[in-house]
């Protein structure tokens, strides 16, 4: 798969650095500084969003080559709602367009579509294009591209304990049978199964906070904070933080072997 990326002389000499047996196998990322990328060329900050959408098609197709298992982008978050209307109708947009389009080169990559959040509150043809997306990459048996639309970290958390607590009452379960692994079940990535939990988490723009994402997912994920805007992310970035990514020494609270 890496011969891919042959002809791109800049990429292919970073890829040749990459350990191809330990590519993290689930990638997730903030994508933050769309606004603060179109501040900087004085357009408003909706040429930020658009452009962000070719970082999303050139990263999704790397990371799939480069032989991730999942990537999980936050493209949207419940703290969302708070911009103005106008940047929120646009964003809600997006996906109608984006998926028209990108579907199509999707399958061709052999990558599946997911999504999670609280879609039902989404706008009736922003979550239509999201469930046509969904169906269309079914099949495919590659890459699972998973969006976080309309997801906050605190709210999946306290969902997933409403829902025990309410087994609970029903007595199908007792308050002391609750495990980790329960709970993680009950958990909107669920269905990732043994890649539920990112290997890494990347955030590009310099900001260093994880804003509400993954809260239980990423207890032991290595964090990379880019100063890269995310827009100007390239697949080449990925890379580089994938080797950067290698070059951790992951214990999971234990003591180094040897």
């Amino acid at each position: 798969m890496f011969s891919k990326f042959i002809k791109n002389n800049n990429l292919g000499k970073i890829v040749q650095k990459m350990d191809k047996e330990r590519v993290p196998q689930h990638i997730a990322i903030i994508m933050d500084g769309n606004g603060r990328w179109a501040q900087k060329r004085h357009l408003p900050r909706i040429a930020g969003h658009k452009t962000a959408l070719t970082t999303v098609k050139e990263v999704t197709k790397a990371a799939s080559n480069f032989g991730v298992k999942v990537l999980t982008l936050y493209t949207f978050s419940t703290e969302n709602w708070k911009r103005p209307k106008k940047e929120v109708e646009f964003l809600m947009s997006l996906p109608i367009t984006f998926f028209d389009t990108f579907v199509p080169e999707l399958i061709e990559n052999n990558i599946q579509v997911t999504a999670m959040g609280e879609l039902s509150e989404l706008p009736t043809e922003t979550l239509a294009a999201v469930n046509r997306a969904i169906t269309q990459t079914s099949h495919c048996t590659g890459m699972i591209l998973n969006f976080a639309i309309n997801y906050g970290g605190r709210d999946e958390i306290v969902t997933a304990v409403r829902n025990l607590a309410a087994k609970v009452e029903k007595k199908e379960l007792t308050a002391d049978s609750i495990d980790e692994s329960m709970i993680s079940d009950a958990l909107m990535t669920s269905n990732l199964k043994k890649f539920a939990n990112p290997d890494l988490l990347i955030r590009t723009s310099g900001e260093q906070r994880i804003s509400n994402f993954l809260l239980w997912q990423l207890a032991y994920s290595e964090f990379i904070f880019s100063d890269v805007l995310w827009p100007d992310y390239t697949p080449e970035d990925l890379c580089e933080n994938i080797i950067e990514y290698q070059k951790r020494d992951r214990r999971f609270g234990g003591l180094k072997k040897g």
